[in-house]
């Protein structure tokens, strides 16, 4: 980030205090529904006028613009946004949930697996976490709730599995994190790969589980032969060839992540227009879906960017990392606490704004507590992801609900329940065994 011009002008009162009003502003402008990104920008903006001088920090609306649109690493946000957005246009994430479907459906809990699996699939060539709730939504809760589930549990199914659309590699959120602490995008990528795998595993035995307590809920579908589970395997050639093209170009070294996000946009581009599937009218909206997403994450980073200025400035990182080793207590206890207040951000902001308000004050605590960067970044994610499912507001659950307003909320929120059940595990084992994360990177040589 570019640092303004020295100041002109001596500090105005005390920097930790300005840091805390600065906050409480920001805060107070997005109680009264100011978008995120602006909240931050104006709250920082007016922090840095009173701690360094207003010509200094004005010169903060030029610079700090300027480099995230010229950020080679941020480039490869609209073209996975677009590649997602190709994708679903060419019918890939309803290919992907019909496979899933042959092999599973007639198991206990066969279509929510299949779910789970289908929002898997498409997290990896998607990376939104609320795309892939909305994608799944219009492709598997009518074929669920038409196969006699439980409306609520097949509802929360979906929300459940639309946060894999943020765990699964490539996620636009792990770039973001990448961007905003300078850690390798490719190694943070790598780093999620057996967490996110170990999301889907725990995820399938809580449906299988849930099925059997109550298989009034999840009826055994029928059971498909060994011929029509080989067709919807070579109807998904388009699905292994666009996460060959990304995922081993990424891993192998061949492509940098930007050139994997372009080859990916590409293929799914060709791939859509093959199948005729990417009229006028789909090739519009995937443009316009994509642009506004991608002004609207811009927004935020350049806001986040201010603001995280601003809190350097305050010094309220530091004054955090005191008052905690002051208390003395263990640094898992930290962890937990963080991990607290990570599930209550997630549950009211969207992915992007609980990462990027809180990293400026958390990033600088984990690494001073000596904690690997990689293996927060997932955790992070992961908690995130938690929030948004999590009563009383879980983003998800709305999403989901929003395109099916017949299912009661509280509906789905009973349905919830064996997936935080799963989650609170999973986070256990992934905050006990850091080498989750750090292995893969360590031997593949990206860390």
């Amino acid at each position: 980030m570019a640092a303004p011009k020295s100041p002109s002008t001596k500090p105005h009162m005390d920097p930790l205090f300005t840091g805390l009003l600065g906050l409480g502003l920001m805060f107070a402008l997005i109680a009264l529904h100011v978008p995120i990104g602006v909240a931050m920008g104006v709250a920082g903006l007016v922090g840095c006028g009173f701690i360094i001088g207003w010509e200094p920090a004005l010169s903060l609306l030029s610079t700090e613009p300027s480099s995230a649109l010229g950020s080679l690493s941020l480039a490869v946000v609209p073209l996975f946004l677009l590649m997602g957005n190709f994708a679903h246009a060419g019918g890939l994430s309803t290919e992907l949930y019909r496979v899933a479907g042959a092999f599973f459906g007639h198991r206990p809990g066969g279509l929510a697996i299949s779910t789970v699996l289908g929002c898997a699939g498409f997290g990896a060539v998607c990376g939104s976490s609320v795309a892939t709730a909305a994608t799944m939504s219009r492709i598997a809760l009518p074929e669920m709730l038409s196969h006699r589930y439980g409306q609520g549990f097949a509802a929360a199914t979906i929300a459940t599995g639309g946060t894999l659309g943020i765990i699964i590699p490539p996620s636009v959120i792990l770039v973001l994190y990448g961007v905003l602490t300078e850690n390798s995008i490719t190694a943070l990528f790598v780093a999620s790969v057996i967490p996110g795998l170990l999301t889907v595993v725990f995820y399938m035995a809580a449906v299988s589980a849930y099925a059997r307590l109550a298989p009034d809920q999840a009826p055994v579908g029928p059971r498909t032969d060994w011929a029509a589970r080989m067709a919807t395997v070579r109807e998904c050639w388009a699905v292994v060839l666009l996460a060959l093209a990304v995922g081993a170009g990424i891993y192998s070294g061949m492509f940098t992540v930007n050139e994997a996000a372009s080859v990916g946009a590409t293929f799914a581009f060709f791939i859509a227009l093959v199948r005729k599937r990417l009229t006028k009218a789909r090739f519009i909206e995937s443009i316009r879906d994509t642009v506004t997403s991608t002004a609207l994450i811009f927004v935020i980073i350049i806001g986040a960017s201010v603001f995280s200025y601003f809190v350097t400035l305050s010094g309220m990182p530091q004054a955090v990392v005191e008052g905690i080793e002051k208390l003395g207590v263990s640094s898992l206890m930290v962890i937990i606490m963080l991990q607290v207040m990570y599930l209550i951000a997630g549950a009211i902001f969207d992915e992007i704004a609980a990462m990027v308000i809180t990293l400026p004050f958390v990033y600088p605590l984990i690494i001073g507590l000596g904690y690997d960067p990689l293996w927060w970044g997932v955790v992070n994610v992961v908690l995130i992801s938690m929030g948004m499912i999590i009563p009383p507001i879980g983003i998800n659950v709305f999403v989901v609900q929003s395109m099916a307003t017949h299912i009661p909320l509280m509906s789905i929120y009973r349905g919830i329940t064996p997936f935080v059940l799963a989650d609170v595990a999973r986070l256990a084992v992934i905050t006990l065994f850091p080498a989750l994360c750090t292995w893969l990177p360590k031997v593949t040589g990206w860390s």
